[in-house]
């Protein structure tokens, strides 16, 4: 058999060998987004019946222009942006500082590592509850410290009563949710970082300052599109938190983010049409945003 012809077969035994660990995958992929995501798109073209789905009613985009008319719609948009924005930040910010402290030879290295990473592990059900009785606006524990401790509040801050204070919890506990796992992925990207780089610096006297902007965070740079672009999908994707912390949009549906708004709509009103386009224009959004931020974070490099 020539070498050619010893090539090819090679090629082929890879490719079989590639596809045999990739169809389990494709197949779940397939079933559990693309076919619900394809379905979901069907039902926001239709005046869906969910009792006899054969009797829904074509209205083509009609659900879609509700939609994008619907100001709750729109509050609940830039609650989901403005959620994301502070959370992914604050996330990256303290995410990174303590992976540099995590770095560092300190006694009870990996119990600290254990600490900051355990809200990432707890249930979004027991901490959001856990939240709301914090700060609940009676008898709350951040009230008594700020009202009784600190003494910087004369009164109890009705924290879920209004629209804007209400999104400080909520935005805190994301956070502190998300920041031990940024903060592990962020560490695991400083260990890959050669010693070699630092100590030349620290020869030609650098400081601390100069080696994080042009040692560290160039190295650090994949990595640093890889949390925005995922933690900037999971603040868009916000649910449980807002759900429970507000009791689903309240007051007067000015807390709802996209997807609670869609889970009102579908189970709640019964309007799976509209539901169904939220979630379809949820999806395209992601998708966008998560495209150029790759495009943009990721730019120049090989």
């Amino acid at each position: 058999m020539s070498r050619k012809a010893n090539k090819i077969k090679q090629r082929v035994s890879n490719i079989f060998s590639a596809a045999g660990f990739l169809t389990p995958g494709l197949i779940l992929f397939f079933i559990f987004f693309l076919l619900p995501l394809v379905y979901s798109f069907r039902i926001s073209m239709f005046d869906w019946n969910a009792i006899r789905p054969e009797k829904s009613e074509f209205i083509g985009i009609a659900n879609y222009l509700e939609v994008i008319k619907d100001p709750i719609f729109l509050r609940s948009v830039i609650n989901t942006i403005g959620y994301t924005i502070v959370t992914v930040s604050m996330q990256m910010f303290f995410g990174i500082f303590i992976a540099i402290l995590l770095d560092r030879n300190i006694k009870g290295k990996t119990a600290f590592r254990v600490l900051y990473y355990l809200p990432v592990v707890t249930s979004w059900v027991i901490v959001s509850l856990l939240f709301e009785y914090m700060f609940n606006g009676q008898a709350g524990l951040i009230n008594y410290v700020l009202v009784d401790v600190l003494h910087i509040a004369k009164d109890n801050i009705q924290w879920f009563a209004d629209p804007i204070l209400a999104m400080i919890p909520i935005s805190v506990l994301g956070i502190w949710k998300g920041m031990g796992w940024t903060a592990v992925i962020y560490l695991a990207g400083l260990q890959s970082v050669p010693s070699s780089l630092y100590e030349a610096a620290r020869v030609d006297g650098a400081n601390s300052v100069k080696m994080f902007t042009k040692i560290t965070m160039p190295y650090l740079k994949s990595i640093t599109a890889f949390l925005v672009v995922v933690l900037t999908i999971g603040g868009l994707n916000a649910y449980i938190s807002g759900l429970l912390m507000t009791d689903g949009g309240n007051p007067m549906d000015l807390t709802h983010f996209v997807l609670t708004l869609m889970y009102e709509e579908t189970f709640t009103n019964m309007n799976f049409g509209v539901g169904s386009a939220i979630s379809v224009l949820l999806t395209v959004f992601v998708f966008i945003i998560s495209f150029f931020q790759m495009k943009m974070l990721l730019k120049g490099e090989d």
